[in-house]
């Protein structure tokens, strides 16, 4: 038994997403969310420099005593995670964008992406592509500024659907089936994303996943917890605003 928290990092709120998945799947362990704000978006900044930011989180988390950290970031993961488990001797799990699901259950053959920049154009993303989808019409959209409009608290309403109506119309008319959603940030619009695509198109985050890959790496390192009563510890260097809202104000926020 460790009951050491769960750290997780995301440069925003967009893992909050994750952690309500990680919370469902391991309701005994405690969890420090750290969101690193200040820099957000990470999708337009430089691997260099992602990397850099990557770590300083790692290094906050492993100050705060966590057992195991959740990159809960698409852009983080494909820029830093090697990097990461190269340098901390500390169990990472990260988050691709869901190619391999999409791609062994698409029948049209073609497949929408929405991320990041950065997660569009990492190794990682590419190796994935060449790995599980050789012969699948991979739809890649950057989807530029809409972390930032997340970031504002915005969920609904008309900049959220007119910024998305440019990004998911052009894959919807190429006939995509399926929609990978290729950044933690973006199931936050789920709602709006429903209304505006049509309803035989399947939409696919990495949620589930990651909490499921989570429970076999706690498992596998003996590190579970067995606590009767968690808790849930929040940062961020940034504004407060965006996730006091995401979080209903149910929780501190401790500004860093």
């Amino acid at each position: 038994m460790n009951n050491s928290p769960i750290g997780i990092f995301d440069s925003g709120i967009g893992g909050i997403t994750i952690l309500n998945s990680i919370k469902r799947i391991l309701p005994n362990e405690n969890i420090i969310y750290l969101s690193d704000n200040l820099n957000s978006p990470y999708g337009n900044k430089s691997k260099k420099k992602i990397q850099k930011l990557s770590t300083k989180n790692t290094q906050f988390l492993i100050d705060h005593d966590c057992k195991l950290i959740v990159v809960a970031c698409n852009t983080a993961t494909t820029n830093s995670i090697k990097n990461l488990r190269s340098n901390f001797k500390i169990p990472f799990i990260g988050i691709e964008p869901a190619i391999k699901p999409a791609a062994i259950k698409t029948k049209s053959g073609i497949i929408g992406v929405l991320a990041t920049k950065g997660t569009l154009s990492s190794h990682l993303f590419s190796y994935t592509i060449s790995n599980y989808a050789k012969n699948i019409n991979i739809i890649e959209q950057n989807a530029e500024g809409l972390v930032e409009i997340i970031e504002k608290g915005l969920f609904e309403g008309d900049e959220v659907e007119e910024t998305l109506k440019k990004y998911l119309f052009p894959m919807v008319q190429k006939g995509i089936d399926h929609l990978v959603l290729g950044c933690t940030h973006y199931p936050l619009l789920i709602k709006t994303i429903k209304s505006l695509i049509p309803k035989n198109i399947k939409i696919i985050d990495s949620g589930k996943a990651v909490a499921k890959q989570t429970k076999k790496i706690i498992d596998k390192n003996s590190i579970k917890s067995n606590l009767n009563k968690v808790k849930y510890s929040f940062y961020c260097n940034g504004s407060p605003k965006s996730l006091n809202k995401i979080l209903n104000n149910k929780f501190v926020i401790n500004k860093i």
